[in-house]
């Protein structure tokens, strides 16, 4: 995020180890920090001195004050462009912005028009964030954007109104099962369609490929530093088979985010309605279900970005024959996976 800033000194890549998955949980859970969202300009401002500072050797060490900074970049500016991603679409938002869609998706008692109202609109949003988070070194025209959404929203759709056309149907289940089955509708529908989604809005990185880099050396790194010049890497050119695990593990890594907040609060919900204080308490089903959601939302979030890096480095025989001679350190080429 801070390649963009004037400097030829790189910054850590975090305070954490990202060579470790409790690391990148730990990073991860910083991107993510809704906190961050209280930064306004002038601090996002402030933030950007500090990292130039840093990166033109005016601050010789990694402080607490220049952490945060780092922190408050990375948690709002793309990596690939440098310009502030549009705040309800940051990673640091995605709890809330997705709060209200997925309480109304886990809704109880949702008819065939309400599931899909809901289903509609958490395909909207994923495809904003999608869009936002994207590797952008291979951008979406705006017809692109608009084939996929529409191609999401129906695959959403359609396995959202199968399902609720076929639970009710099911016999030889007992009303409890029914009940339960009924609510993970939602999941199934998300998972599938969140899988379809990422493809879709990312699928011209896989058509024609995202820029690797090699990986520097720390003697390179440190005679890019002396002479002046910016210590990231040039483009070796595009690669497909990087967009295809780029765009494959971020839509595993969605997958492994829904799980948790689709399947336990309202199955743990389906508990709670069964005890005599919510059936006393009948209005405080919806606030319950939305603490549910929030809890989980913001313990499972964190640990499902650390699932892959986001900065990836792989050897460069695993890519095209083309690049297996431009490899950096170790043979190593990298790529932003995207979020």
């Amino acid at each position: 995020m801070s390649a963009s800033l004037p400097g030829s000194r790189e910054l850590p890549a975090s305070q954490y180890d990202l060579s470790t998955y409790w690391g990148r949980v730990r990073h991860s859970a910083d991107i993510s920090d809704p906190r961050t969202l209280l930064t306004g300009s002038k601090g996002l401002a402030h933030a950007k001195e500090l990292v130039s500072a840093y990166k033109q050797g005016k601050i010789q060490n990694m402080t607490p004050e220049l952490w945060q900074a780092k922190k408050t970049i990375d948690s709002t500016l793309h990596p690939d462009t440098g310009e502030p991603v549009f705040l309800p679409f940051r990673m640091s938002c995605y709890v809330l912005s997705n709060l209200v869609v997925t309480a109304g998706m886990l809704a109880p008692n949702l008819g065939t028009v309400g599931t899909l109202g809901w289903q509609i609109a958490n395909q909207s949003m994923n495809v904003a964030i999608n869009n936002a988070n994207a590797n952008k070194s291979t951008p979406l025209s705006t017809s692109q954007i608009a084939k996929s959404y529409f191609m999401a929203v129906g695959a959403s759709c359609g396995v959202a109104y199968g399902l609720n056309s076929v639970v009710p149907r099911l016999k030889r289940v007992s009303p409890t099962t029914r009940i339960i089955l009924s609510r993970l509708v939602p999941f199934a529908a998300v998972v599938s369609a969140g899988v379809v989604n990422v493809f879709l809005m990312r699928g011209e990185e896989i058509r024609q490929g995202i820029d690797v880099f090699p990986v520097l050396t720390e003697e390179e790194k440190k005679k890019a530093e002396e002479a002046g010049e910016e210590s990231a890497p040039k483009s070796l050119g595009k690669s497909k088979t990087a967009a295809k695990l780029a765009v494959g593990e971020t839509a595993l890594s969605r997958v492994l985010n829904a799980t948790p907040i689709m399947v336990v609060p309202p199955l743990v919900l389906v508990r709670l309605q069964r005890t005599e204080w919510l059936k006393q308490r009948p209005r405080m089903t919806t606030p319950v279900n939305l603490g549910l959601i929030l809890a989980t939302s913001l313990f499972a979030l964190p640990f499902a970005l650390a699932i892959f890096p986001q900065r990836q480095a792989i050897s460069a025989k695993r890519l095209e024959p083309e690049f297996w001679e431009k490899g950096g350190k170790d043979g190593m080429v990298e790529f932003n996976r995207g979020i």
